[in-house]
């Protein structure tokens, strides 16, 4: 059993603060019982990609900065990418203030499935029409992918990098990215469907993310690893009592069945991701004496301590 958590930790000292406080009993108690194998990413939070996509790369054999991610979730989603050249699609809010530009995700927008589909099709038929060789893909209210020639080899940041942060640090240097972005922004500006938006009090869907470009290629991940993205949303939109309560909750189940997978003596990994590295945490298969040691002299971690540098 490996369990993944994503957005485990971050850099800001409120995040600290709270997984000071926080009352994970059986992730501490875990991870006394687990030992680090080994990081992943680049010990660098401005990197394109985050290191739980690096992490989920390097276990489909692809280790190289730009994985096709776009493919990988257009297959996820039960469609075939084949030889195509995808890109993420990513609908979002683009707050302009004093500071800059600050992207707001999907999950601030309050989008069902219908309306998500019908942005994705206003901007399929100018933008990436079938007759100039794209291909749109509606995978999720949340998530659109299209294909193009054009996204071969093209160089973009992770959504996942973005959202609920400056856009600057990360816009693409690609030219063509570029042109799409813009070429979106100015589609979606007093579109009918954000002037009805508007008319309820919502905010507009006034630009795309653009990510994971690239063909097909890789495996298939591990079938014993479970990634549980609870935390992403809290964490992607600045929620962060709603991160401490998906925290408790993890703790409580996926966490708890792992726990009880290594005091049996059963292989448990655990990979914890924040910022700057996905840590991963190794047990083995112990003997009865080892199980009946640690059952009567349990070890425990502070988690704090343990994902501080993540």
């Amino acid at each position: 059993m490996h369990v993944m958590i994503p957005f485990a930790s971050a850099l800001d000292p409120q995040v600290a603060g709270i997984l000071r406080e926080l009352e994970l009993p059986r992730l501490s108690r875990l991870l006394g019982l687990l030992t680090p194998t080994g990081d992943v990413g680049d010990a660098d939070e401005t990197s394109p990609l985050p290191p739980h996509e690096q992490f989920l790369a390097r276990l489909r054999g692809v280790d190289d900065a730009w994985p096709p991610t776009a493919a990988w979730r257009v297959r996820d989603a039960g469609q075939s990418p084949g030889d195509a050249a995808w890109a993420l699609l990513t609908p979002a809010y683009f707050a302009v203030g004093n500071e800059g530009v600050t992207a707001m995700g999907p999950d601030t927008l309050d989008l069902d499935d219908d309306e998500s589909r019908a942005f994705l099709e206003a901007l399929s038929a100018t933008l990436f029409p079938a007759a100039e060789g794209w291909r749109s893909a509606w995978l999720a209210r949340d998530a659109w992918a299209v294909a193009h020639e054009d996204l071969d080899g093209l160089e973009a940041a992770s959504v996942d990098r973005v959202l609920n942060r400056g856009v600057e640090t990360w816009y693409p240097r690609a030219r063509r990215l570029r042109m799409l972005l813009n070429e979106a922004q100015m589609l979606l500006h007093d579109h009918p469907l954000n002037q009805s938006r508007e008319q309820r009090g919502q905010r507009p869907l006034n630009a795309v993310w653009i990510s994971g470009c690239g063909r097909d290629r890789g495996q298939a991940l591990p079938a014993d690893l479970v990634v549980d993205t609870r935390l992403r949303v809290p964490m992607l939109t600045g929620d962060l009592y709603g991160w401490s309560e998906a925290w408790k909750a993890l703790d409580a189940g996926p966490i708890a069945q792992a726990l009880g997978a290594a005091e049996a003596g059963r292989p448990v990994s655990l990979t914890l991701c924040g910022e700057r590295l996905a840590r991963t945490w190794t047990r083995q298969p112990a003997g009865a004496w080892a199980r009946l040691k640690q059952r009567f002299a349990p070890t425990s971690v502070a988690v704090a301590s343990a994902v501080e540098d993540l």
